[in-house]
């Protein structure tokens, strides 16, 4: 597979910076595993981006968070590689994140976040090389201009809690204000005569646009040549990872439960209300209403409760009492015995299937009469009130989660859930329905233990 990545020198024989607006590149050729796993870990990367600014995070904690997360999942011991896995990676994410309006939406804020914090941290060198490419009409101050607008510029300095300005007039630009519509939206920036003045730490604003707009348009573009020729050439051996990897969980796959790793029957239902999240939590108690689920249902609910610690003797147990009411005994074994098997690996092909993901449970399309799917997604406002109550969240916790459910924050809703139940925050976030079971009863089973003890 060709690809583009970045020349150690640049043509005037000094080092390119590893910070780019991956505009152009040579050929590389790319094994097909770091084809996918570059594109795993960058991926890793700006969903840690999209749950801090979910969260609110302020700029500096951004600036931190887009660091630490850098260094944990691109970071490489050979400097060459370093460059390699992050041009690659994302040229991959551009052909998975350009097919849809929503995907390139998200792809696009998640990068120029990225792009923006890199720039932050990149030294003077690099800034000024991608300052230069950005060809940006930017004009130092003369010593006579930066002497007739400095009281100015002090009192926009002032206004924004930065350093007041000096003598030194290089670190101060003026450029068509047309061009800085962000700082002048955010009145962080003096106007006079049809021109901005900028600091210097101001271009990272103009800079950042830049990458924004030649970003967006690139993805038009690919999205054209995948849709026209990319997508058929590659169907047997690049689109099904291309076409997988916006939708893949990217955490444990909790098919083998290592925490709290069995549970019974007697127990399940003290268990369900107190550590399901709310979308299994739906699925439990319809099927105790109704005693029957859908197949999307059963598998949702099935493979959780595989994954939480539910042995085969027990799942087969706990389904049969249940659909036994609604189809009988005879039935039951018949037509829902063997799928139960095959779940837990003991039929067909033998697979250890794993639990679904909140990604897979978000993405996923009931239809009449289901209940498998993301409550905070599927459900109504009205009904999705009703739900959060009946778990025993209340008052301003609600509107929070309502906000976020609003945002289409799906999975940051949950964690607010978390939190309110369980009275204490939750900084890795939610982003398994069996992460939200384990995490529950790590909090939970020490309180039991303790009044048990008593």
């Amino acid at each position: 597979m060709e690809i583009v990545r970045s020349h150690r020198k640049s043509s005037a024989g000094g080092p390119v910076p590893t910070l780019s607006f991956y505009r152009s590149a040579p050929p590389l050729e790319v094994r097909l595993e770091d084809f996918e796993l570059f594109a795993m870990d960058r991926l890793r990367v700006l969903h840690g981006i999209s749950d801090g600014l979910s969260r609110g995070k302020k700029a500096t904690e951004m600036d931190d968070l887009v660091s630490e997360l850098w260094r944990e999942h691109m970071r490489h011991p050979d400097t060459t590689e370093i460059i390699n896995k992050d041009i690659i990676s994302h040229f991959v994410l551009r052909l998975v994140y350009c097919r849809t309006e929503d995907l390139r939406k998200w792809f696009l804020s998640m990068e120029t976040t990225l792009f923006r914090s890199r720039f932050r941290f990149a030294s003077a060198e690099a800034q000024i090389m991608l300052m230069n490419e950005c060809e940006l009409p930017l004009k130092a101050l003369t010593h006579d201009e930066f002497k007739d607008v400095k009281d100015e510029l002090g009192q926009v300095a002032r206004s924004i809690n930065q350093p007041l300005p000096t003598a030194d007039d290089s670190i101060f630009f003026k450029i068509p204000f047309e061009e800085v519509p962000e700082l002048v939206a955010a009145r962080s920036v003096y106007l006079r005569k049809g021109y901005g003045y900028v600091a210097v730490n101001q271009v990272v604003s103009l800079v950042a646009n830049q990458f924004r707009s030649h970003l967006s348009k690139a993805l038009v573009l690919t999205n054209r040549k995948w849709t026209t020729t990319i997508r058929e050439l590659e169907k047997d051996r690049l689109t099904p990872i291309v076409e997988g990897l916006s939708t893949r969980y990217l955490g444990p796959d909790y098919s083998q439960p290592k925490e709290y790793a069995e549970i019974s029957l007697k127990d399940i239902d003290q268990i369900a209300r107190s550590s399901f999240s709310l979308c299994m939590r739906h699925l439990f108690y319809k099927l105790r209403e109704d005693h029957h689920l859908k197949h999307g249902g059963r598998m949702q609910l099935g493979l959780f409760l595989k994954g939480v610690g539910l042995k085969l003797d027990d799942a087969l147990a706990f389904w049969r009492a249940e659909f036994s009411q609604k189809v009988g005994s005879e039935r039951f074994e018949k037509e829902y015995a063997y799928n139960i098997r095959h779940n837990y690996g003991k039929e067909g092909k033998r697979t250890d299937y794993t639990p679904y993901s909140c990604q897979r449970i978000i993405t996923s399309t009931p239809g009449v009469g289901d209940h498998h799917g993301c409550p905070y997604r599927h459900f109504s406002e009205e009904n999705l009130r009703a739900a959060l109550g009946n778990m025993g969240v209340t008052g301003r916790s609600v509107d929070d989660i309502m906000e976020k459910v609003q945002n289409r924050h799906y999975q940051l809703a949950c964690t607010l859930t978390f939190e309110a139940i369980h009275s204490c925050p939750h900084d890795a976030g939610i982003n398994h329905p069996n992460q939200y079971f384990i995490d529950s009863r790590k909090i939970l089973q020490p309180k039991a233990d303790s009044v048990g003890g008593s």
